[in-house]
């Protein structure tokens, strides 16, 4: 408890000092009274504890905040959280400023029309830093993702590790830390894998050239089985046909959708599906194609053959 007033006490004999020498030097006869210089001291003293006080509060609401925005469903809460601290502490510090010079007999208003005037030159020298500003704030009003969806920007693929003022942070699947500047994700198309309600599967299985008719018939309306009985997969869209002869293969184009949207869960899904259409393709006796080529030769010039021969 000690050790966190140090830091309080040290910038409040700073300013209380820093105060005084200027109430002392600034002084002119007939201007402030004893009783104006001593009620400066008071200020300087106490407005530098009162400005702490209420950071720590502003600190110690925003941990009560995230704790019970950590139980919720929604992350957009979680993410709310840092920014409204922020922007709180960047309020308080302020008013403080303003409540200084305005005890020391300064001019507010001048100060403000400074402020814009050299604003407005900020504004010029950092508008990529004002521009990652407006697209935090799009971010947080169109919410495109949240903290732990799996996005896809651009050439940039991973979890949505956290959304700051200036830059979003993007935890890869290599478990490398990508930092995207928000102005970019406003101009940029934006994938966002978390929010699929189901996962596809997407395949062709190539049979062999020696597959008969009815035997290929047999072949898909025993693949069609497999994906019937398969309470895992979305029975309200899914297609097996018969859709090409490939030049090694006759291909079979498989498309249905997994209930599931767990990664883990769609990799077991597809694995035993798979091996479902091997034994479907097996017991009707039937092979899985390869690429292979088929040479035909209907004769060999005998003249040619003949002079490749070895001599006795």
């Amino acid at each position: 408890m000690l050790n966190a007033f140090q830091g309080p006490l040290r910038w409040a004999l700073a300013v209380a000092g820093a105060w005084i020498g200027f109430a002392v030097v600034m002084r002119q006869p007939g201007h402030p009274t004893e009783a104006e210089l001593q009620n400066n001291i008071l200020l300087a003293t106490e407005l530098p504890f009162t400005l702490w006080f209420a950071l720590r509060l502003v600190d110690n609401l925003a941990e009560v905040w995230a704790k019970r925005a950590s139980e919720t469903d929604s992350t957009f809460d979680d993410q709310l959280v840092p920014i409204v601290r922020a922007a709180l502490k960047v309020f308080l510090v302020a008013v403080c400023v303003v409540m200084v010079i305005q005890n020391l007999g300064g001019e507010v208003s001048s100060l403000l029309a400074g402020f814009g005037i050299g604003g407005a030159a900020v504004a010029l020298a950092s508008k990529d830093t004002i521009a990652n500003l407006f697209g935090s704030i799009v971010i947080f009003v169109d919410r495109p993702f949240q903290i732990g969806d799996w996005v896809e920007i651009g050439s940039h693929e991973g979890t949505v590790e956290e959304v700051g003022l200036r830059v979003t942070r993007i935890r890869t699947f290599a478990n490398s830390l990508i930092t995207v500047p928000n102005s970019a994700l406003t101009t940029s198309a934006i994938n966002n894998w978390s929010r699929m309600n189901k996962r596809r599967i997407k395949l062709t299985i190539g049979l062999t050239y020696d597959t008969s008719p009815q035997r290929m018939r047999d072949a898909l309306e025993a693949l069609r089985d497999c994906l019937r009985r398969d309470a895992r997969i979305d029975q309200g869209f899914w297609l097996v046909n018969f859709t090409d002869l490939g030049p090694s293969s006759l291909d079979v184009f498989v498309y249905c959708f997994t209930v599931t949207t767990s990664w883990e869960e769609y990799m077991q899904t597809r694995e035993e599906l798979l091996l479902a259409f091997m034994d479907a393709v097996s017991q009707l006796g039937l092979s899985f194609a390869f690429p292979t080529q088929t040479v035909h030769v209907d004769s060999f010039p005998t003249e040619r053959v003949d002079s490749l021969r070895p001599n006795p």
